[in-house]
């Protein structure tokens, strides 16, 4: 996932590190780094306090990955203060590098993971990794019971993160989908 991360912001970071007269040349390297590394944190972060919701939103993308998202704007928040304060770049240079990044980059995660002709990245590959690892466990076993259940959502003869995103966006939502798995 880092190393998806990690292309993704070498792509993007041309116009918001590379030409950003703020960023002096010899750190455009390590800036970037460092979003790539705070993005990534800051997803688990999210994770970690309870956050779901709006990652869902983005992820399934029922929320535009732009600077009204809430993702978004705590990814920025979090990047423009670790850049001020690693590399020592004002608030509205730090601001203007996070903004320029974090939407493009989201918004290249979400279409590699829905990719099915991107090789060794998907939506699963994705939850893991900003859940560290423990979201692995439920997809399994939903994954391999979930047919039973009557669990694929979009009818494509398997259930994976596609089909829990349709479920948790459509009506009835994860108690709906819970009372399947559960039989209530």
């Amino acid at each position: 996932m880092f190393d998806q991360l990690s292309e993704l912001v070498k792509q993007f970071g041309g116009e918001a590190v590379v030409n950003n007269p703020a960023v002096p040349n010899e750190q455009n390297d390590a800036v970037m780094q460092e979003a790539g590394g705070s993005i990534l944190s800051g997803l688990k972060d999210m994770v970690a306090s309870g956050n779901i919701s709006d990652l869902t939103g983005m992820l399934s993308g029922k929320t535009p990955i732009d600077g009204n998202n809430p993702v978004v704007q705590q990814l920025t928040e979090k990047v423009t203060g670790n850049l001020g304060e690693k590399f020592g770049l004002s608030s509205d240079a730090a601001g203007s590098v996070a903004g320029g990044l974090i939407p493009q980059i989201l918004g290249g995660l979400v279409n590699k993971a829905k990719d099915p002709n991107q090789p060794g990245f998907n939506m699963n590959d994705l939850v893991s990794a900003i859940s560290g690892g423990q979201g692995g466990g439920l997809m399994d076993a939903v994954t391999k019971y979930g047919g039973q259940f009557g669990l694929d959502q979009n009818n494509d003869g398997k259930v994976d993160m596609g089909d829990a995103m349709a479920a948790v966006t459509k009506k009835g939502g994860l108690g709906g989908l819970l009372g399947k798995l559960f039989g209530k």
